[in-house]
């Protein structure tokens, strides 16, 4: 509280639909019944996510104060946000001072949609945005509320309450608090959730023991590779799982010889860590790329299906039925075929021949009997794979790719990290797909392949830009200019929204 004029201000980020007006009236409520004097304000924003909304409350105990309508920077003393990416907004907006700031956070995300349009890894830097926060606030307590609600069956806005209580800001007693929430009964989800955060903000051994739960998960690293840095040992353990997803344990190994490869053309070089941990992640979602079998997979699977009935809070005796639109391609039906198949396929494709129904778009329920049945015979052409027309075209494009990684890695650190990226351009399927594929191979052909037999240094600016100008727009427009000019302006994302008028 400030010592000055002793009013409390309390500075609420919250997403559309995380019952940050209830929240805000349960704060009003326990200050009133506690005889203080509160005014709160609610400011609507227009978000790329659920709609981001702010509350502004001030608590006095001078009946006569004069309370602000808005928030001032550096003029907040408490920030309570329920989404990392909100709290990295409070901060850039200025509301989070180093010497008087209580800053609560909850450290999940919900992402944005700049993030998710992007073409490839667009997520915001998690790990940052905690280090600032920790460096910014005078106080900062950050922990997975989203997780603590769902554990509790409840909403986020009944975590983010103990929380703010927990943290020990307000001017009034927490069991003063907890009154509020015991109209909902002695056993409400509301109160389970409250008392949960309360006990884990009064703790904080509780705090860093599930902080380490859930962003460190256990991971059991794979023998051989004793001598390499943590992270690049998480990243090879997790590839190895994902290709024997894909495929089988003979295909996990083949992506380990893979890594071993890289990491022995490094030489031991401790600078190429960072090269290291992209090319193998970035080799593992290659060799485990969206066929048409792998789309059917994970379509199909019972975790998606209890995925989408917790987001959608489905209810038990409710009925939901999952319709998949799919529109299939003569490329996509050659890829899981045997090799000569796909290629007289792609060959009767070129011509302009025609294939029933190819292009057409079809409805199916993967939930439904008929749906289910349909995609799983469709997951089954994983069985045939190897032989696949894709798979010989994926694998020898791999191959390429690492061979000219390993001399990069032994003669140019730099141009070794750029092209650790260019697998980056390869995602999807379908259109997408395909236009990823010809930005990679163009990129191949006309910076990589010339650059082989010359200085790689000196092509490390133009690979790297080709590369962020092939993952710049859907239609590739910014690639295409790139691609004959050499030069390209792409603008970042902003964290910035803009709120509408105050009610």
């Amino acid at each position: 509280m400030n010592n000055s004029d002793k009013t409390l201000r309390i500075l609420i980020a919250a997403l559309g639909g995380q019952g940050g007006g209830t929240l805000m009236n349960w704060i009003v409520s326990a200050a009133r019944q506690n005889d203080f004097h509160v005014q709160a304000t609610s400011v609507p924003g227009v978000a790329q996510r659920t709609g981001s909304t702010s509350y502004y409350i001030e608590i006095s105990p001078d009946k006569n104060a004069v309370l602000g309508l808005v928030p001032m920077p550096a003029r907040v003393d408490v920030v309570l946000s329920s989404e990392l990416i909100e709290t990295a907004r409070m901060m850039d907006a200025g509301f989070v001072s180093p010497n008087r700031t209580t800053l609560i956070s909850s450290s999940s995300r919900v992402f944005s949609t700049a993030e998710k349009i992007n073409l490839g890894d667009g997520r915001f830097d998690a790990p940052a945005v905690k280090d600032v926060a920790q460096k910014l606030a005078k106080t900062c307590h950050l922990l997975d509320l989203e997780q603590l609600a769902n554990d509790h069956k409840t909403f986020i806005s009944a975590t983010m309450y103990g929380a703010l209580v927990g943290s020990g800001v307000l001017p009034w007693p927490a069991d003063k608090s907890r009154v509020i929430l015991e109209t909902g009964g002695k056993t409400s989800p509301n109160l389970a959730g409250f008392d949960a955060t309360l006990a884990a903000l009064q703790l904080d051994a509780l705090v860093n023991e599930h902080e380490d739960e859930t962003e460190q998960p256990s991971i059991t690293s794979l023998s051989g590779f004793e001598d390499c840095a943590p992270a690049l040992r998480e990243v090879i353990t997790l590839g190895h799982e994902r290709t024997i997803d894909f495929q089988d344990a003979q295909y996990g190994a083949l992506y380990v010889t893979r890594c071993k490869q890289l990491i022995d053309a490094a030489q031991s070089d401790h600078t190429a860590q960072a090269t290291l941990i992209e090319a193998c992640r970035r080799l593992a979602l290659w060799m485990a790329y969206e066929d048409t079998a792998r789309v059917a997979d994970l379509k199909t699977r019972a975790s998606r299906f209890e995925t989408i009935r917790k987001e959608a809070e489905i209810k038990d005796g409710q009925v939901f039925r999952i319709t998949e639109y799919l529109k299939p391609r003569a490329e996509e039906i050659a890829d899981v075929m045997p090799r000569w198949i796909g290629e007289r396929i792609m060959k009767r494709a070129v011509r302009g021949g025609w294939f029933p129904f190819i292009g057409r778009g079809i409805y199916i329920r993967s939930n439904g009997i008929v749906g289910y049945w349909l995609l799983r015979s469709m997951a089954a052409f994983k069985h045939i794979r190897r032989k696949s027309l894709r798979y010989h075209v994926e694998q020898e494009a791999i191959e390429n790719w690492l061979a000219k990684m390993t001399q990069a890695l032994r003669d140019a650190p730099d141009f070794a990290g750029a092209l650790a990226q260019l697998p980056r351009v390869l995602k999807g399927y379908s259109d997408t797909q395909q236009r990823g594929k010809r930005a990679f191979d163009m990129i191949m052909a006309d910076i990589v392949d010339p650059a082989m037999d010359a200085d790689l240094s000196s092509k490390t600016k133009s690979l790297r830009g080709a590369i962020a100008a092939a993952l710049a727009d859907e239609n590739h427009k910014s690639f295409d200019q790139f691609m004959q000019t050499g030069e390209i302006e792409i603008q970042p994302p902003t964290l910035a929204r803009k709120p509408a008028h105050a009610h």
